[in-house]
C-alpha cells in the first residue's frame, strides 16, 4: 500500500491481487443455461426424476466452484480484522 498526499487530496494506491474475474460469472451462467435446457428436455420427455437430479447436480457443481472464492473472502476478512 502506498499513500500519496497532494494538496487537499489523499490518494491511496493498493496492489490488486487475484481479483475475481468475469470468467467465473460466465461459467456459472453457462452451467445454469445448460442445466435449464437439460431440465426442460428431460421434463418434456417424461423423465421428471432425472431432471431433478440434473438440477441438483448443477447446483452442486456451482457450489463447488464457489468454495474457493468463499475461502478467499473469509481469509481476506480475517487478515483485515487480524483474527
Amino acid at each position: 500500500m502506498r499513500i500519496v498526499c497532494r494538496r487537499y487530496t489523499v490518494v491511496i494506491y493498493t496492489e490488486r491481487t487475484k481479483d475475481m474475474d468475469v470468467t467465473l460469472i460466465m461459467r456459472i451462467a453457462g452451467i445454469g443455461i445448460l442445466v435449464s435446457v437439460a431440465n426442460n428436455i428431460l421434463s418434456k420427455s417424461g423423465r421428471d426424476e432425472q431432471s431433478v437430479f440434473v438440477t441438483i447436480a448443477g447446483i452442486i457443481i456451482v457450489l463447488l466452484m464457489l468454495t474457493s472464492e468463499i475461502d478467499k473472502l473469509f481469509t481476506s476478512v480475517r487478515n483485515i480484522f487480524g483474527i
